[in-house]
């Protein structure tokens, strides 16, 4: 009896075994670029039905796999051309295409829909969320392992006391709040962007920047090759007269557009930028 019972416990488990994996998606479409983010790290390629253009653009480059996803179909994200596709799920960001939306509550379509990270514990749940719909939870973790390891490491050698800094993109806006601020918390920065007198649209003006200069402005350095007219703000002459104290520095925010456990990816070189507007040594 003891035998039949094991051989039964064993038949059973291999039975969940087999059911689990043939549960997870395998004809996946991504329909927003911070969902292609997750999806392509998450699910094997032979699993990833599309992506969304966006993932692929280089006018500008805005996404972080944009050397990584050729050969993965493409989709602007529309109902005629996602159905196509046959997937057996969409995953998609709350509020961002209400008609595909219906067009798959519809046709019984599965979809997931995800919420907008504001914070580092934000995007822990929003990786576990995804790494379960996807059937791809050790993923997931270890996506959430790396970042924070990422993020520890950053931390240790943050600057004392906090670094002023300002994180000034393309036309004038300022990269502040949810994620972003978040990161230069962690990593001895501290975003001024609020004492900038920033417009209803969340620019900052030259004159502001000048009148109030922080220790650390950095600016987006992974543009396109030829400028275009959003660009030049960070090419202005007025930037010349802010004082000595300020350190300018271009590097690469492309991590920071979409929140997930990549922008981690800036912490040490932001951590680092701190640390040499700081007149500090690295250990």
């Amino acid at each position: 009896m003891r035998l039949l019972h094991g051989c039964h416990v064993a038949l059973l488990a291999a039975f969940m075994s087999v059911s689990a994996a043939n549960a997870a998606p395998q004809r996946v479409v991504s329909t927003f670029l911070c969902t292609d983010e997750y999806v392509y790290r998450l699910v094997p390629r032979d699993r990833i039905a599309a992506l969304s253009y966006l993932s692929a653009d280089r006018h500008p480059v805005v996404s972080t796999i944009v050397n990584k996803v050729k050969g993965i179909p493409l989709t602007r994200g529309s109902a005629e051309e996602v159905l196509a596709l046959h997937p057996d799920l969409v995953v998609m960001y709350q509020g961002t295409n209400p008609r595909l939306r219906a067009h798959l509550v519809e046709t019984h379509t599965p979809f997931v829909e995800t919420k907008w990270a504001n914070s580092i514990a934000d995007i822990r749940d929003v990786t576990r969320q995804l790494g379960a719909a996807l059937g791809e939870m050790d993923r997931a973790e270890a996506m959430i392992t790396d970042m924070d390891a990422k993020l520890a490491r950053a931390a240790k050698h943050a600057p004392r006391p906090a670094v002023t800094t300002l994180i000034y993109e393309p036309n004038g806006y300022a990269n502040s709040g949810g994620v972003s601020d978040d990161i230069l918390s962690r990593i001895g920065l501290r975003d001024v962007a609020a004492r900038m007198n920033q417009t209803r649209s969340g620019t900052v003006p030259v004159e502001s920047l000048i009148a109030n200069p922080p220790q650390l402005l950095i600016l987006n350095g992974e543009r396109e090759a030829t400028p275009t007219r959003a660009d030049l703000v960070l090419k202005h002459p007025a930037l010349r007269a802010l004082p000595k104290s300020t350190l300018v520095a271009n590097t690469s925010l492309t991590p920071l557009l979409c929140p997930g456990p990549w922008s981690a990816d800036v912490a040490e070189p932001l951590m680092e930028l701190g640390r040499k507007a700081n007149g500090d040594k690295m250990p």
